[in-house]
């Protein structure tokens, strides 16, 4: 899956993205502590590099996860313009995303190793999977619903509601599932027909019954 996404307002370099490959793949191979020493020993770089472009262990661990979520795309739309067939796709494509990025190897570990300190001394793993992977799925879907509701494709009168409904839909027992050691990943073409059926039914509880005219006329 090519990403090209932003982190903290800024994409980043190709070298910065292998070193945050090497720090995910680093977190999800060990349940030890993430240091500076030991994602510039497996990204072959200097902690002085590091330093200067997350600032702290907590700044790349924030980008690490960052770069793990970003994965799942939200497509930009324009509520003016925005028509049915367009809010579908582009719901469709984000549940592919989330699925897909939640169902593989590395995001099962690293939710596995964030619950796992939960509750522990080492609660800012925990803390900052939580800010940068569900929370950010919220905001980064909120605006396309939003704007699905603006256009008059969708009613609801919470969000909040609304999005839980969505990722009920679309991730059920999944996650869950995995994160108890259930080896048997969703295939591309469940993801894709899951994907599907989650959207269809979130159009029947939330969906107007006509298409609404462009905004404006």
């Amino acid at each position: 899956m090519e990403v090209s996404a932003e982190i903290d307002g800024a994409r980043p370099t190709d070298r910065q993205r292998e070193v945050l490959d090497a720090a995910l793949s680093l977190l999800v191979a060990s349940d030890e502590t993430l240091t500076m020493t030991a994602v510039a020993r497996r990204a072959s770089c200097s902690k002085e590099t590091l330093y200067k472009w997350f600032g702290d262990r907590d700044g790349l661990l924030t980008a690490t996860v960052q770069w793990q979520a970003a994965k799942v795309r939200a497509v930009p739309v324009d509520a003016h313009t925005l028509d049915r067939d367009r809010l579908v796709r582009a719901l469709e494509g984000f549940a592919v995303d989330w699925l897909t990025v939640l169902s593989g190897e590395t995001s099962v570990a690293l939710n596995r190793l964030a619950v796992g300190h939960a509750g522990s001394e080492k609660r800012d793993l925990g803390a900052i999977v939580l800010e940068n992977g569900p929370f950010a799925m919220r905001r980064r879907l909120g605006s396309l619903l939003e704007a699905g509701r603006v256009a008059g494709l969708l009613r609801f009168e919470s969000a909040e509601s609304a999005f839980s409904t969505f990722f009920g839909l679309v991730v059920r027992d999944v996650q869950i599932r995995l994160l108890l050691g259930d080896r048997a990943a969703p295939t591309v073409a469940e993801i894709d027909r899951d994907a599907g059926a989650a959207t269809r039914q979130f159009f029947v509880l939330f969906g107007t019954s006509e298409p609404a005219a462009p905004i404006g006329r």
